[in-house]
């Protein structure tokens, strides 16, 4: 059996061809690189995927060997990739062609990087904020790290004396970690609107724990607990929109850091290198980030336990409150059932009375038994047993209504 006939994985294929779907292109000086970053939804990402492999189909004769993350039409000068939350293009033109958009090509998110990154030989370094030896001293680096008049961040890449193949690859990773560099970045707006909301909730939660201290009603803490409820939800709400932009800046981060290894820059400039520039500025936001994401996570814990114990000091309350309405109840019932015998002896004296009279009326109504005894004589004789009969007649239908509900007891 050949290795072709085994079942293979269903992701066997685009494993393999993992690492070869980036290879680095071959630059040469003098050279200029336009790099543009956009920020798309899966939706528009899809579209723009659709849009570039048509415009292979139609500038390569045989047919591309599309690969839905990764695309070079060379007929374009153009490299094309689809990462996580963003596209980038890359496009190699002429050092003295137009730093512009193409306007055949249509955009497909939210532009964020624009970068023109010229590769000139060994010359005159032009005057930057940032200045640093890199690829083991075989290149200079210079930038502002700042947009020009066109919106461009202007970057220039002096080749010493790099080969193609390695001035390609130092221009790839420079440009990847100025685009890591802006998503990266984009989690500090978001950490400065989550701190406000939190710096509110943080100001509001000590005063309403002493309110928590000072509630004696049902009503105080439920209307606390209806407060501290929603102040959870104003956090928990934030932080589903700062979960996901975290841990990408996190990512982003991380990888700035290993493409700054990846450039070998050496401290011999004398001014602010690239590390050490990106050190001062770019840390800084990044521990930002990381500082309000554990603050929420903090705070989040703190309202949890609030929560807890207001629902606990709640929860008692209300078993207090039930257990005095079944002793009022409870009274009650004994009351009902003092008042029902008490009307149950009414009822036996009045039922015997009236038993009784009948007894008497009829008595005197038959003229032999009248000749013989009086009836009142009679009548008395027999009241006795008219009680106790009632009496037990009273009970016998009571004890009747006991065994069909023994609440009743």
């Amino acid at each position: 059996m050949t290795m072709l006939m085994l079942p293979s994985h269903p992701d066997r294929s685009r494993v393999l061809a993992e690492l070869h779907a980036r290879p680095f292109t071959a630059v040469d000086a003098p050279r200029r690189v336009l790099h543009f970053a956009f920020q798309t939804s899966a939706r528009e990402a899809q579209e723009d995927a659709q849009r570039v492999e048509q415009l292979a189909a139609r500038c390569t004769p045989v047919g591309p060997k599309v690969e839905r993350r990764h695309l070079s039409i060379p007929t374009e000068n153009l490299l094309w990739e689809r990462h996580g939350e963003f596209v980038t293009y890359t496009i190699v033109v002429p050092f003295g062609h137009k730093a512009d958009w193409p306007e055949h090509l249509i955009p497909p998110g939210r532009l964020l990087v624009a970068v023109d990154l010229r590769l000139v030989s060994e010359g005159l370094r032009p005057a930057a904020m940032v200045q640093a030896s890199i690829a083991d001293g075989r290149a200079l680096i210079s930038t502002d790290f700042a947009e020009n008049a066109e919106g461009f961040v202007d970057i220039t890449i002096i080749n010493r004396n790099m080969p193609s193949d390695v001035a390609g690859a130092t221009v790839q990773r420079v440009l990847e970690t100025e685009t890591y560099r802006c998503f990266a970045l984009l989690g500090l707006p978001v950490a400065e609107r989550a701190a406000v909301i939190m710096g509110r909730i943080e100001d509001e939660l000590p005063s309403l724990m002493e309110k928590m201290d000072a509630a004696s009603t049902l009503e105080d803490n439920r209307e606390l607990l209806d407060r501290l409820t929603s102040m959870t939800v104003d956090l928990e709400r934030s932080s589903a929109s700062t979960h996901f932009r975290f841990g990408a800046t996190k990512a982003y981060a991380e990888l700035v850091r290993l493409r700054l290894l990846a450039l070998s820059e050496r401290p011999d400039m004398g001014g602010p290198g690239l590390a050490s520039f990106l050190s001062r500025r770019f840390e800084p936001a990044i521990r930002t980030c990381a500082t309000v994401s554990e603050r929420e996570a903090t705070l989040a814990q703190k309202l949890t336990r609030a929560a807890q114990l207001l629902r606990t000091r709640v929860e008692i309350t209300l078993e207090s409150q039930n257990r005095d309405l079944l002793e009022t109840m409870g009274n009650r019932v004994r009351l009902q059932l003092r008042l029902q015998q008490t009307v149950e002896g009414l009822s036996v004296a009045a039922i015997a009375y009236y038993v009784a009279s009948l007894f008497h009326l009829l008595v005197a109504g038959l003229e032999p038994v009248r000749a013989r005894v009086e009836p009142e004589l009679l009548t008395s004789l027999v009241t006795i047993p008219i009680i106790a009969a009632v009496a037990f007649a009273v009970r016998r239908v009571r004890r009747h209504h006991i065994d069909a509900d023994p609440s009743l007891s």
